[in-house]
């Protein structure tokens, strides 16, 4: 799978800046000139990370952060010439996972770029099968034989990272990190706690189950049927 990164950034010369390093790494590159081109990329193509112009005409940077966060929860990184406290503030709120300011040097900005996209567990197939269940990661769904089941935002996250991984032991720290952020204020109950409402909502799931291993974490066995 070839990683799909966006820029929306109204500089034409950031845009090229950016276009050259990121498809020197392979990635392949979408660019939008403003907030409400970028939506429309949003809408017709699969992107994997945002690299998203806080200040851009129609639709600002921090607005288009929020409708990425809302409808696709993919990564972003905003770029800002203001250096205050407060429009960093302004940013994460908006829900950024990277802030930085211009000038930047491209290299710092693609160390980045492979951090978020490690974070994130991006995986080269949209649905992770198993013998009775699938997680569909573009619907957002868990189909467990013919039935569908409804699942809030962060558990999906969570059993998808954990799927993704299956067989791997995934600390409390690293699933809080990759699932809230490393920004995150809470405490490692959090983690608990959604484990815990998962493993009610996949109770009909016989062909996999979430594993507490004390001290250290929780990984996703799959069962021999």
């Amino acid at each position: 799978m070839r990683i799909h990164i966006l820029i929306a950034d109204d500089d034409p010369h950031i845009r090229t800046l950016l276009r050259f390093y990121l498809q020197k790494e392979g990635y392949a590159v979408l660019q939008a000139k403003d907030g409400v081109e970028a939506s429309q990329i949003m809408e017709q193509e699969r992107v994997h990370l945002a690299v998203v112009d806080v200040m851009m005409p129609g639709k600002d940077g921090l607005e288009l952060c929020r409708e990425i966060r809302d409808v696709y929860d993919v990564p972003v990184i905003l770029l800002t010439a203001k250096r205050e406290v407060e429009d960093k503030e302004r940013g994460f709120l908006s829900g950024t996972d990277d802030y930085l300011v211009k000038p930047f040097e491209p290299r710092e900005l693609m160390f980045r770029i492979k951090a978020l996209l490690r974070r994130y567990q991006v995986v080269a197939e949209e649905l992770i099968r198993f013998q009775q269940t699938v997680i569909d990661l573009r619907n957002f769904e868990v189909r467990i034989g013919e039935d569908i089941f409804p699942i809030p935002r962060k558990e999906f996250e969570l059993l998808a990272l954990l799927a993704s991984n299956s067989g791997r032991i995934l600390t409390r720290d690293q699933l809080i990190n990759r699932i809230w952020g490393v920004d995150y204020q809470g405490d490692s109950r959090t983690v608990d706690v959604h484990i815990k409402r998962l493993r009610e909502r996949l109770a009909a799931a016989d062909d996999l189950s979430i594993v507490t291993v004390r001290g250290l974490g929780y990984k996703l066995e799959v069962r021999d049927r």
